[in-house]
């Protein structure tokens, strides 16, 4: 295995790193070639890491590296332990990257994989959810309801279920229950028994058509009525709220003193979910009622950066409009 997978607790040495298992799949390098991303609240996100103290800066999901090269030029004394699970996104993120030289090693690896490849230590640790606009952009990948493609939705397209697989295999009660899960509660079922009548679906543009005709054109949300229907297969399929579930609280523990997380996400199965484990470190895991004095005995270590989220400025949801939906958390520690 590779110094990261071995879990080494040093910061691996000796320039821009890629760990030995991150070969693009076919077509990986036109894929990598092609990922250019805008990252999303940039400013932001160097302005509330300005004053945690040198060390690393875990970024759960490095993609095109935009995040990290803000935050290595802003911050000299950070280093950087970036992982992905996109082997293109790794491929442009080392090129982006490349003049930090030895400040810099990137992981093919989940986000969850947190424990084996940073240190115990961390200066601040940086989440962006959901997917990027490359990965919608290249069709191939099978993520977007505007292109005929394979119905793919992996982010490591090396391993793991299709959401072809899920479409095709799952009954339609388990259906309904994924689509009801990422907000598509109203035509939930009669979209699964349009999904199961319809089967085999084998392409986006297929699965588009059939969830389109199972919503009446009267109540179509604003955008394409698939929309809720492949973010609801996109989550599945790379378990992202349990990838999240799993890494977040080791983010928050692993903190140094005046180290900061943050999380950017983009629907609100996310934010509920870092805003509950946001509040419970804050408390020190506190399970009084509210209201009440503690006496459960928890000791707070952490504190909330800001209350509430920060979002996009009108200006830059113009230039970027998938920065409409982000929102962004933080959390501090205070002690040890």
């Amino acid at each position: 295995m590779g110094e990261a997978e071995a879990g080494s607790p040093h910061f691996p040495r000796g320039g821009v790193k890629l760990h030995p298992l991150l070969l693009p799949p076919f077509g990986g390098l036109q894929m990598a070639q092609s990922f250019s991303h805008s990252p999303v609240l940039v400013d932001t996100v160097v302005s509330v890491l300005a004053s945690v103290p040198d060390g690393v800066l875990f970024d759960a999901t490095v993609g095109g590296g935009g995040h990290a090269a803000a935050l290595l030029a802003a911050r000299p004394g950070l280093r950087l332990v970036g992982v992905d699970r996109d082997a293109s996104a790794l491929e442009a993120a080392r090129r982006r990257l490349e003049p930090f030289g030895d400040r810099v090693h990137l992981v093919h690896a989940p986000f969850s994989s947190i424990a084996e490849v940073a240190p115990d230590q961390l200066a601040a640790a940086l989440f962006d959810l959901g997917v990027s606009s490359p990965q919608l952009d290249l069709a191939e990948r099978g993520f977007s309801y505007r292109a005929d493609a394979p119905i793919d939705m992996r982010m490591d397209t090396s391993t793991g279920t299709t959401a072809a697989q899920l479409v095709n295999e799952l009954d339609q009660h388990e259906l309904a229950a994924l689509f009801r899960d990422s907000g598509e509660s109203r035509f939930a079922a009669r979209i699964a028994r349009a999904v199961v009548a319809a089967r085999p679906l084998t392409t986006t543009g297929e699965l588009a058509d059939v969830v389109a005709d199972a919503i009446p054109a009267a109540a179509r949300r604003r955008g394409h009525p698939a929309r809720r229907v492949f973010q609801a297969l996109r989550i599945a399929v790379n378990d992202e709220l349990g990838e999240l579930g799993r890494a977040l609280p080791v983010a928050i523990e692993r903190l140094a003193v005046g180290g900061r997380c943050i999380v950017i996400s983009y629907h609100s199965g996310e934010d509920r979910l870092v805003k509950g484990l946001f509040a419970s470190a804050a408390s020190g895991g506190c399970t009084c009622p509210p209201g009440l004095p503690c006496v459960c005995g928890a000791v707070a270590r952490h504190t909330l950066a800001f209350r509430g989220s920060r979002q996009a400025t009108a200006d830059e949801v113009a230039s970027n409009p998938r920065a409409d939906a982000a929102r962004l958390r933080a959390i501090e520690r205070t002690s040890l």
